[in-house]
């Protein structure tokens, strides 16, 4: 195998996310195809399907479908908290790290961290319920985030969810289920997303990352709910058009992408096998679903000497560097990037 250098013709191995694939030939056959309407009239027939489908494989009543995931998610709060109310994340949760403080802009919620490494159990909501006295916010909402990001797309116990669901319904606390990467979780775990999301009264997934859509993610949960979420949708800014559009891409990828999911997480422990025999990495933890975390001596150095070797990889902390397999990375590109990153650290 040959190394490649900043001339190499061939098309860059992008590893910074999942959310950088590109819609395929046959998703933009059925994006050009979409029957629409007005979504804000509730006219667009696609992004009506699209609703059903999602509400379907959740297990839930209704679903909403939104442009973000961080704006399901903060839709989600909004729906559920009053302005002083706190909230429950895990630590690094997406809620918490990289929304933009919005629940605190947006809903006036203040996030109380618990856990370690992205995950918490019962014992850790129970010590982070404020007391019911006019000294404290009231508490209103545990948030859960499978796969979780921040630590390496591991998957959150459903067990510790079942737990965690049941001291919340004690508290008369709600759970909402920041499920981006979802159906990673199913398919590592065998489990259905229906089964994942059955303890939490609302969840969100995300249809631009794994599964391949160029937009959108879905909100789900009893209709009341989604009725309340409607509303924030719209006070957030994203009410759309002839959105349908953009829902023939989800349908596409709910149908055709959700199964090949298996191949990205193969390529993420074939990546993590290979990088742990490269001189000065460390760390490498052993994959769950799709992200490989790392560290190397000088990062700077590394992200930019893959960058001019045609490998695109990201920093998410101090010392950390991600890699994320998704559809648009191939088994090949896997081998060819071991080979690159060897070259950088060598």
């Amino acid at each position: 195998m040959e190394p490649m250098d900043a001339t190499d013709p061939r098309d860059p191995i992008d590893l910074r996310s999942d959310t950088v694939t590109k819609p395929s030939p046959a998703m933009r056959e059925a994006m050009a195809g979409a029957e629409v309407g007005d979504d804000v009239y509730g006219e667009d027939p696609t992004l009506n399907r699209l609703q059903e489908r999602a509400a379907e494989l959740v297990g839930k009543s209704a679903a909403l479908f939104v442009p973000s995931g961080t704006m399901a998610n903060q839709v989600a709060i909004r729906s559920w908290t009053r302005p002083g109310d706190a909230i429950l994340v895990g630590k690094g949760a997406h809620v918490f790290m990289y929304e933009s403080g919005g629940a605190a802009a947006l809903s006036g919620a203040q996030p109380v961290v618990i856990g370690e490494d992205g995950l918490f159990d019962a014992d850790d909501v129970r010590e982070g319920i404020f007391p019911p006295d006019d000294h404290y916010a009231r508490t209103r909402l545990v948030c859960v985030e499978n796969t979780h990001n921040g630590s390496g797309g591991r998957v959150f116990p459903l067990e510790r969810q079942l737990e965690i669901a049941a001291v919340a319904r004690e508290a008369g606390l709600r759970v909402h289920l920041d499920g981006a990467r979802l159906f990673n979780a199913a398919a590592a775990t065998g489990r259905t997303v229906a089964e994942l999301a059955a303890p939490c009264d609302s969840v969100s997934f995300c249809l631009s990352k794994g599964l391949g859509a160029p937009v959108g993610s879905l909100v789900c949960g009893d209709a009341e709910f989604v009725r309340r979420a409607h509303r924030y949708r719209k006070m957030f800014g994203g009410g759309m058009r002839q959105a349908g559009v953009l829902a023939a891409a989800g349908l596409f990828a709910l149908e055709h992408n959700v199964k090949r999911l298996d191949d990205d997480h193969a390529n993420a422990r074939r990546f993590a096998e290979g990088m742990r025999q490269l001189p000065g990495v460390e760390g490498v933890r052993e994959p769950e679903t799709n992200i490989v975390l790392f560290r190397v001596p000088d990062l700077v150095g590394f992200v930019a000497g893959a960058r001019a070797r045609g490998v695109l990889i990201n920093a998410i902390g101090p010392g950390v560097l991600r890699a994320v397999f998704h559809l648009d990375v191939h088994r090949e590109d896997v081998d060819r990037a071991l080979v690159v990153l060897g070259e950088v650290l060598q």
